[in-house]
Formats: structure tokens, sequence, C-alpha cells
């Protein structure tokens, strides 16, 4: 190998060398670059990893929320029907419905001789009488001058009037029926004081006056005080 030939060789080893230096130099830069980008994305995918669990919990967290709502609201809406049910049957809630209204009045007449006046006027044992046959007949609510009758209602004589629900009433007394009209007219024929009634009537000229009526109200009743009684807890 001459001079010439050997420097040749020696500029083309040098050239390899250099490229191959080049080479090395590229595949750094970008095997860093794609290192760079990894290391970039991982954090980025990371966040949006993070992200989607935290809009997911808030997701179920509102999810519960609303159950919660709607659980509450059904919750209320019972309790207040139940509410409702319970005054309705407590006769705290005004009412309306087919049913009889029945007048009953003291006669105009005035006793005569040996005559007994009080054959001549309405007394509380008729009211009771005929509210109780209404109610075994059906009645559902029953009102006596627009007092409401209830577990409560007192009806009994005093003096010139007769006292309902501590109110002074005077004839004519109005008695207001709710409920199926030949059930509420035959419980009342069952009973004596109908037939006693429609014999004074006759005999005396008391008032009674039966009207069955396509729709009847009948207010709601007043609630009692209690001061010395309560309820009793379950378990004692």
């Amino acid at each position: 190998m001459n001079k010439k030939e050997r420097s040749l060789l020696t500029f083309a080893s040098m050239l390899l060398g250099f490229l191959f230096i080049i080479l090395l130099k590229t595949q750094e830069v970008t095997g860093s670059q794609a290192v760079l980008q990894e290391k970039t994305a991982m954090p980025s995918l990371m966040q949006t990893e993070q992200e989607n669990q935290q809009l997911s919990g808030e997701n179920e967290k509102l999810q519960l929320e609303l159950a919660k709502y709607a659980e509450g609201q059904s919750s209320t809406k019972l309790a207040n029907e139940q509410l409702q049910d319970a005054k309705m049957k407590a006769g705290m809630i005004e009412v309306s419905g087919p049913g009889l209204r029945i007048t009953l009045d003291d006669s105009k007449r005035v006793a005569i001789g040996q005559e007994d006046p009080m054959l001549f006027l309405i007394h509380e044992q008729y009211i009771r009488g005929i509210f109780n046959a209404l109610w075994n007949g059906g009645a559902e609510a029953i009102a006596i001058n627009g007092q409401r009758v209830t577990t409560n209602t007192e009806v009994y004589c005093s003096g010139s009037y007769i006292q309902i629900n501590g109110t002074r009433q005077m004839p004519p007394y109005v008695i207001e029926a709710i409920g199926d009209e030949s059930n509420l007219s035959g419980a009342l024929n069952f009973y004596g004081i109908w037939i006693e009634l429609g014999d004074l009537q006759k005999q005396n000229g008391l008032t009674r006056k039966p009207e069955v009526l396509s729709k009847v109200v009948i207010p709601a009743g007043s609630l009692r005080d209690y001061h010395f009684a309560e309820p009793v807890k379950e378990g004692t």
C-alpha cells in the first residue's frame, strides 16, 4: 500500500468516525426528545385520570344527595298524608258530601192546664239519640248548629239552652250528617227516638223535619288542650 492509499484510508476512517459520532448524537437527541415527551405525557395522563376520578366521585356524591332528597321528599309526603288522614278521622278537617239535614224545634204551642210543658220542648236526649242513630247508620261526619260532633263533644241541657262543644245553642237545632241517605234514614227509623219525636210532632207540634241533600258541608272540629294526659311511650 503506497502513501496515497494510506492517506485515503485514513481520511475514510476519520470520515466514518465523524459520521458515527453524528449518528450517536442524533440518536441521543431523538431519544432525549422521546423521553422528554414521555415524561411530559405521563403527568398529563395522570392529571387527566385524577380529574376523571374527581368528577366521578362528585357525580356519585351528587347522586347520593339526590337520592336522599327524593327519600326525604317521599317521607315528608307520607308524613303529610298520614297527618291528613289522622286529622280527617279526628274531625279536624272541613268535609262535604251527600247526606241528611234534620231540623228539630220547640213547639209553637204552650201547655194548657195539666199538660206537661216539657213535652213541648226539644231536649238534649233527643239530639243525642238522633246523632247516635246516625253514627250507627254509617254517618261519616255530623254537625249540630255548625258544631262538629267529635269524641270530645258534649251535649247537655243548661236551663233554657243546650250546651254543645262549650257553646250555647238555642232552637231550632239543625243536625247535618254526611253518608248514604238510605242507610241513615233506615237507622233513624230503626231507633225509637225518631218514632217518639214523630209522635210528639203530631201531638204537641214539635218540629221534626228531615231533608235529603246532595251536598252537606260539615265544618272542622276544634282541638282539645291537654294538660295532664301524655302519650304512653313504647316499651314503658
